[in-house]
């Protein structure tokens, strides 16, 4: 097994960190915290210049029809400098399911916006007291006279619903019960944008929606199967977003480790703190490893139906493993909001109970274990 990256996918991942230090600093990061619109418009402009926006779309549509391992490989960079953007909620999610299961008018219209970064899309799927399953959507989407459909419900967890072009919705059909992806102006009369805020401070809304008008050609299709099957390449991504932040909180806690003294020592020659690192790293290739091997199964066209939700679900406790082994070896600087762990630290846990959280990803495993005892 040859897990070497190949010259291309080296440039790609130099590249995008390049860009992610130029145009997201942390200091940018930190001024974007609890912000209810912004996020950072120089990277934004400059990741749709590099075809980054449409890294999973088709070409036909303006994308540039990435992998998903070198998708992988960009949103680790993603992950190491904590980036701020509806880029995940947009390409990875909307865009998938729009490519997926829209009407050929629809993904005209839709996907070279996204592809570009024209157009920002967000997705809204968790409601208040529910699960991440099927169940849980319980939005009711009415039929109406002459088509489309009555959208009633309450989203939670939306990212940058108010700095959206659309919304989209998963919602229940009164009539048959399959689960509908009515497109929503977040302007439209009768919905309500509440902002949320989280440990991790990033953008968030609470969204009710009042008997909100949707027309037939604002309403993808396509079930849960559909969403399911995008979530479950999504999820790679999102682990490998936690893989490349624990591995930047490795780096600068091993720098700490190696420059504050105690004793006369640096903190890296005492046994606990050096076997703590080592952990860490251990953790950290093997979530890296676990991440890649999805991501190529699903290049390769073989089932992700285990490998994907093992990946999120290890990804995310090494994440939280890790920024918590920083905040000990950085005592009370660690929570400082001058220092940068702080910012990792919070994310983490956020990270971990986003885009399915551990209870579903266990039930997710287990099942394919079980069914293949």
């Amino acid at each position: 097994m040859d897990l070497d990256l190949s010259d291309e996918q080296l440039l790609l991942r130099d590249t995008v960190r390049d860009l992610c230090a130029k145009h997201v600093p942390l200091d940018t990061v930190r001024a974007l915290e609890n912000d209810p619109e912004r996020y950072p418009e120089d990277f934004w402009k400059q990741a749709g210049q590099l075809g980054l926006h449409g890294m999973r779309l088709p070409e036909e549509h303006g994308g540039t029809a990435m992998t998903l391992l070198d998708a992988a490989l960009v949103y680790a960079e993603f992950g190491r400098a904590l980036v701020p953007s509806p880029h995940f909620a947009g390409t990875v999610l909307a865009g998938r399911v729009l490519d997926a299961a829209g009407s050929a008018e629809q993904r005209e219209r839709w996907l070279p916006r996204i592809a570009s970064g024209a157009g920002v899309f967000t997705v809204a799927w968790l409601e208040p007291d529910r699960g991440c399953g099927p169940k849980g959507v319980r939005a009711k989407a009415v039929p109406a006279e002459g088509g489309g459909y009555r959208l009633t419900g309450v989203k939670r967890h939306v990212p940058y619903a108010r700095s959206s072009e659309r919304v989209m919705v998963l919602a229940r059909d009164e009539a048959t019960g399959e689960v509908v992806f009515p497109l929503v102006d977040p302007a439209a009369e009768g919905v309500r944008l509440t902002q949320q805020l989280t440990v991790a401070s990033d953008t968030q809304y609470r969204i009710d929606f009042e008997d909100v008008f949707v027309p037939e050609d604002g309403v993808v299709r396509g079930g849960w199967p559909v969403w399911d099957a995008v979530m479950h390449d999504a999820i790679v991504l999102a682990a490998a977003q936690m893989v490349g932040a624990a591995r930047r909180t490795l780096e600068f806690t091993v720098e700490y480790a190696l420059t504050r003294h105690q004793f006369d020592k640096p903190l890296g020659a005492f046994q606990a703190i050096a076997h703590y690192l080592a952990d860490a790293v251990t953790a950290i290739d093997g979530a890296e490893t676990l991440v890649w091997e999805a991501a190529w199964a699903r290049d390769a066209g073989r089932s992700t139906a285990k490998l994907a939700p093992m990946a999120k679900l290890f990804a995310g406790d090494t994440f939280r493993d890790v920024t918590a082994t920083a905040q000990q070896i950085f005592g009370g600087n660690g929570f400082t909001v001058e220092f940068d762990t702080q910012l990792y630290f919070r994310r983490a846990k956020q990270w971990q109970m986003a885009w399915w959280d551990a209870r579903y990803l266990e039930e997710l495993i287990a099942a394919q274990v079980l069914d293949a005892a």
